[in-house]
């Protein structure tokens, strides 16, 4: 999955930007209160992409 998708994904579900990384940026999800690094890959293997999603939503 490409990461523009994945963040696009992210930020339609009401998750935000807290910080940015060298590696990684780390997103959360403010209805929740929890957090997951997503990394600064261009591609973003599908698996992790998957579980990402699932612990932001």
């Amino acid at each position: 999955m490409k990461r523009k998708d994945l963040i696009k994904r992210l930020t339609d579900k009401g998750c935000i930007l807290v910080r940015h990384g060298s590696r990684h940026d780390l997103y959360k999800n403010p209805a929740t209160g929890k957090k997951q690094p997503i990394p600064r890959h261009n591609e973003i293997d599908e698996n992790l992409a998957k579980h990402i999603i699932k612990e932001l939503t």
